[in-house]
């Protein structure tokens, strides 16, 4: 049976997995169906500038009225339309990323954090800003408690993967999470929406010296128990945050939401299976101007995104550059193996980016494991089950609390 076309974007699966990407926050209030139609409307397929402007406009438009809510002491109406201008925000300098220095990218980074902290602050109780002293800076985050009391409990540390941000994690996990009684310290690293925006920071692929200093700073926040840590990262997150776990033995508990394995191996799987170990030969080589045109010649829309967001996040000159440094984000060589603390990990039946990887993972793992399966049929196919949050949380949650009490 042929694959279905996405209802939106038929002809290009990015722009309706971004589209649905946002409509999948209106589970904890991050969009409006009916807005985000609204948008999909303006928006012609492939073309960035129109993305920008039509989720830009929206975000204005919605910032202004929450702006004018909160002056007249409608302290609800005010959190709700920041939220959801923070997440439109976010979403307009999504493909931008080729040319970063683009004075459109700076203003949306931004408005975003800025709307974000404005409705972080209407919560009740409210949404905490934090910065995680990080080598010679800071790492941003917010610290969601699930009340005001001093009882000690369970705490989930988390964060995003290649593209995300800690306000994102808001709707992945993070209110999904105190709605259920644990804390949540939710955190940029390097590499991810505020450090890259803010000082250039890119990725590291030795994540444990990332999470290590989170840790260290949740552990001195109130309510929060020792004992029952636990790790979750989204997307990449999924590679990230086990490859931190097999390091930092204070983590009680991770989740990979989805698994990943091997990096590279996900960005290689267009080739034919006996190029590849060629491909990353030339990788590594001083010149390989083949591959410089092989790659110039096979940029579908997924893949153009990709290039120019991973020169940007990781750092890399050129596409092949990129593809080289992430050769570096694995869990081979017995990290995988090295993880102790039990671990869920999560597999989309039709993700787009990492098809196949979350099996990969389970299988290398030796601690107490779980592997648990979304489905198209459940209407959770989706990478990280984009548009089923409450599905997907309701599982995951439930595995974390009969796995630590």
């Amino acid at each position: 049976m042929p694959e279905a076309k996405p209802p939106l974007f038929p002809d290009n699966p990015h722009f309706w997995f971004e589209t649905l990407r946002v409509i999948a926050a209106d589970e904890y209030g991050g969009s409006q169906f009916g807005e985000v139609l609204a948008v999909a409307n303006r928006i012609k397929g492939g073309d960035y500038d129109s993305w920008f402007e039509a989720w830009n406009a929206i975000a204005d438009r919605v910032a202004t009225e929450a702006d004018d809510r909160l002056g007249r002491g409608h302290r609800v109406s005010a959190r709700d339309g920041f939220l959801r201008a923070s997440n439109y925000y976010r979403s307009s300098e999504f493909f931008l990323h080729g040319t970063p220095r683009d004075p459109r990218v700076a203003r949306a980074y931004r408005r975003s954090v800025d709307c974000y902290k404005a409705c972080a602050a209407l919560f009740d109780p409210p949404i905490e800003p934090v910065e995680i002293p990080y080598e010679r800076t800071t790492l941003p985050g917010y610290f969601h408690r699930a009340d005001l009391s001093s009882r000690l409990r369970t705490t989930i540390v988390m964060h995003s993967g290649f593209d995300g941000s800690a306000e994102e994690m808001h709707f992945i996990g993070a209110r999904a999470a105190t709605e259920r009684g644990y804390n949540v310290l939710a955190f940029d690293g390097p590499g991810q929406f505020g450090p890259l925006h803010r000082e250039g920071l890119t990725f590291r692929p030795d994540w444990e010296n990332v999470v290590t200093p989170a840790l260290d700073f949740v552990l001195k926040l109130p309510g929060v128990d020792p004992r029952r840590v636990a790790l979750m990262g989204a997307s990449l997150g999924g590679l990230l945050a086990p490859r931190a776990a097999a390091f930092e033995k204070r983590v009680a508990a991770v989740i990979a939401n989805d698994g990943l394995y091997d990096y590279a191996a996900a960005q290689l799987a267009r080739a034919p299976a006996e190029q590849r170990e060629s491909i990353k030969a030339m990788l590594t080589a001083e010149s390989a101007p083949e591959l410089d045109q092989a790659l110039d010649q096979t940029m579908n829309p997924t893949a153009r995104w990709a290039f120019t967001h991973g020169m940007y996040a990781m750092g890399a000159p050129t596409p092949r550059a990129y593809l080289a440094a992430s050769l570096a984000y694995n869990l081979r060589n017995g990290v995988a193996e090295s993880i102790t603390c039990p671990t869920l990990v999560c597999e989309a039946e039709s993700d787009l980016f990492f098809k196949g990887q979350p099996q990969e993972l389970y299988d290398h793992l030796t601690c107490s494991k779980t592997l648990m399966r979304f489905t198209e049929e459940e209407g959770a196919g989706a990478h990280c089950q984009a548009g089923a949050g409450r599905l997907a949380f309701a599982r995951i949650y439930d595995w974390l609390d009969e796995t630590l009490g």
